[in-house]
């Protein structure tokens, strides 16, 4: 098969989830097929076995800490316009919605399958996003939802959302590779607590920090590890001395190496992801591969959720510090349980089960022509 991906930023030199996806899958299935990829230009060089095409360069994803539409909209100019070559298969990432249109156009013009690859469905939270401008976002998502009839969710949370709306999907999730994450060394310094994602509102880290102060009454040297950047740092570093947690909480900043982050789990006892809203949570499958319990919170569009078993490999706690702090506390306690749980849990997500589902699906698409 000649596949290919449609996604604006490209992995290695953009590390978030969506683009990692694209670049472990498409690696694999290079192997076999040949794999292409669309998106923005970032930096020099290809991601590994995949024949790469930059269609123009963008200074920056994030607007005050949201997706630019500018960027979005310019992507999707730039994408119908420099699209070119003959496919397969067309396999675009939902997000952010207008390049999906200009895939659509090159799909049927040049008679390809259109696969969107759907990571979130966002429905009544483009009123806390755009505020007044919601009803623009629900209509482009709502239109989008209906330019193909091969879609695949990240997670059953995604599918469910999508299924509200009139439209079926098969869940694909994302994954982990394995045995890259068991041939890391731990760092020598240990930490009690980790977090590690973006330093955004919705990640809410705060009451992370609101719960740690309770579960520091028992526990008077604990020591808890964040890494990552975000526009909340500084709120968040100012609310850590607030709560007199400057000696207990460090943070760590972004990481280029990703083997580094893992590392950093390895030296952890517990993984807290008190998100609001994940479209799937790679980083708790590392986590969890990394022999640590997970602990995310109940709420409505957090998909990780669905990736523990509560009290197998983590805990689902209430959204407040004391239930949280609660679970931290039997998760510290309890480390030799969780460890052979989280690692058996994990190894269901390798990267190489995940490509060949993918690979199965556009081979059932394209037997249906």
């Amino acid at each position: 098969m000649r596949i290919v991906y449609i996604y604006d930023a490209v992995y290695p030199f953009i590390k978030g989830g969506v683009e990692r996806r694209v670049y472990e899958i498409g690696k694999r299935l290079a192997k076999k097929h040949d794999v292409y990829w669309f998106g923005l230009n970032w930096g020099e060089g290809s991601p590994d076995g995949i024949e790469f095409y930059g269609v123009g360069r963008w200074k920056n994803l994030y607007k005050n800490g949201k997706r630019s539409i500018g960027e979005a909209i310019y992507f999707a100019l730039k994408l119908l316009l420099k699209f070119k070559g003959k496919y397969d298969i067309v396999d675009c990432q939902q997000f952010p919605y207008f390049p999906c249109f200009s895939a659509k156009f090159h799909s049927m013009i040049r008679d390809i399958p259109l696969v969107i690859t759907w990571h979130e469905v966002w429905n009544e939270y483009w009123k806390e996003y755009l505020g007044n401008l919601a009803i623009f976002g629900l209509q482009v998502e709502r239109k989008m939802s209906k330019i193909t009839e091969n879609n695949i969710s990240v997670s059953r949370l995604t599918q469910r959302r999508l299924y509200s709306i009139g439209v079926h999907s098969e869940v694909i999730p994302n994954g982990i590779d394995f045995k890259r994450i068991q041939n890391v060394s731990k760092k020598d310094e240990e930490y009690d607590i980790i977090f590690v994602g973006r330093l955004i509102r919705e990640k809410n880290v705060d009451l992370l920090l609101k719960a740690v102060r309770m579960v520091r009454e028992d526990i008077p040297d604990l020591k808890v590890l964040i890494i990552g950047e975000g526009p909340e740092k500084e709120r968040l570093v100012k609310l850590a001395s607030i709560l007199d947690l400057s000696d207990n909480v460090k943070f760590l900043g972004f990481l280029k190496d990703h083997d580094e982050v893992i590392s950093y789990l390895k030296s952890s006892k517990v993984f807290v992801l008190p998100s609001k809203r994940e479209g799937f949570g790679i980083v708790v499958l590392e986590a969890n591969a990394s022999g640590l319990p997970v602990i995310t919170l109940d709420y409505p569009m957090n998909a990780s959720k669905e990736l523990i078993i509560h009290g197998y490999n983590g805990f689902v706690s209430s959204p407040t510090p004391d239930h949280l702090a609660k679970y931290i506390e039997i998760s510290l306690s309890n480390r030799k349980k969780f460890r052979r749980n989280c690692t058996k849990n994990a190894r269901r997500y390798d990267w190489n089960i995940i490509a060949k589902l993918t690979e199965k699906f556009y081979e059932r698409v394209l037997s249906k022509r």
